[in-house]
């Protein structure tokens, strides 16, 4: 594909960029600590997308952007590629999280039992417009409970283990800078089970969820349940050259578990998918994906390769985004072809209007003409 270089117009695009910086005003602190207050979900979904964990910097992309979500994830991921990596934290399990929610659709009564936590999902959806009338919404404050729920969670594939119901855990032991690092390395396929799940990770929310939706919608091998969903806070853990594991703070993460029979034996199957942040629907599509990639299908929603390459938010996007690129060449070159083709019918058409009227008569009429 032929692009043409662009020369000129220096004056134009620096006056099309301050048309949009106009829209947004001026960026000050303030604006991205309320960006950062008011829209946390947001925040998150960012940091997920961007594979780079820091609130201030994901809202100060989303404030520079105006909410421009893809453009806000490019300009958070091209900060991390300038970053250096200087550890490797250790692996958080389900244990180990300090859970806020954690809810089974699958099973009623499960190990530590079920935390609602913040939610939306059992209130009415109706949007609350006396506010723009001058009406103040001001939340009803929580009840404190009579006890505190456990600050951390067993885990229920644990529980269905013992009862035979999942099959044996099968992770393999790998030293922290030997896992593969789909930030570092290309993705090939089949990919190692470490890059599907840091693709899933770092997906668009947007793209997963279409195509676990398919999955749901029977354009997928599988129709799974929530097993285990959690929305928590994770200790980054780093091990100190001396040795010694020290934290270094938390992070917000999403986590689900889904389930389904096991067509190839008598035990349910899980499907995992984590991300930064609190993000039930990325988490619930992407284990929903993990799932029905494990199975033979023609479903283009459960390929793999289809799967990994199309939720890929930066270059999807990115690819979108470049058709806005001149492409005069190209299209010259289609132009040309066309144009070529019309002058062709045109010809054709004259050459044949120009023929004697006899070689155009069919032969009733040359008949009737000579008798």
């Amino acid at each position: 594909m032929a692009y043409a270089a662009t020369r000129g117009g220096e004056e134009a695009i620096a006056q099309a960029e301050r048309l949009y910086r106009d829209d947004l005003g001026p960026l000050t602190a303030g604006r991205i600590a309320e960006v950062r207050r008011a829209l946390p979900y947001l925040v998150d979904r960012v940091m997920g997308e961007a594979s780079l964990y820091e609130p201030d910097l994901a809202a100060l992309a989303l404030a520079q952007t105006g909410g421009e979500l893809y453009e806000a994830v490019l300009l958070l991921r091209a900060y991390r590629t300038t970053q250096p990596r200087l550890w490797t934290a250790e692996p958080v399990t389900h244990r180990d999280i300090l859970t806020v929610r954690r809810i089974s659709a699958a099973f009623k009564d499960i190990p530590g039992g079920q935390i609602l936590g913040p939610t939306l999902d059992y209130s009415h959806r109706l949007l609350k417009v006396g506010v723009l009338a001058g009406e103040t919404d001001v939340p009803e404050p929580v009840t404190p409970g009579r006890t505190s729920a456990p600050a951390t969670q067993p885990a229920l594939a644990d529980w269905q283990r013992e009862q035979g119901l999942v099959a044996p855990e099968r992770a393999a032991k790998v030293p922290l800078d030997d896992i593969p690092d789909v930030t570092r390395d290309g993705l090939l396929f089949p990919p190692p089970r470490a890059h599907r799940l840091q693709t899933l990770a770092r997906g668009d929310t947007g793209g997963m969820l279409a195509l676990g939706y398919a999955n749901q919608r029977g354009y997928g091998p599988v129709h799974p349940a929530v097993n285990d969903l959690r929305l928590g806070e994770a200790e980054v853990r780093l091990r100190h050259p001396r040795g010694t594991v020290f934290s270094a703070g938390r992070v917000r993460v999403s986590e689900t578990e889904m389930v389904s029979k096991d067509p190839r034996a008598d035990t349910l199957k899980l499907g995992f998918c984590a991300t930064f942040g609190w993000n039930e629907v990325k988490t619930i599509a992407g284990a929903t994906l993990d799932l029905s990639m494990e199975e033979q299908s023609a479903f283009a929603a459960a390929d793999e390769e289809f799967v990994l390459y199309h939720t890929e938010p930066t270059e999807a996007s990115g690819f979108c985004i470049h058709f806005k690129m001149p492409h005069y060449v190209t299209f010259q070159s289609s132009l040309d072809a066309l144009r070529g083709a019309n002058a062709d019918r045109d010809r054709r058409a004259a050459r044949a209007k120009a023929r004697p009227k006899a070689d155009r008569m069919s032969g009733a009429e040359i008949e009737e003409a000579l008798s």
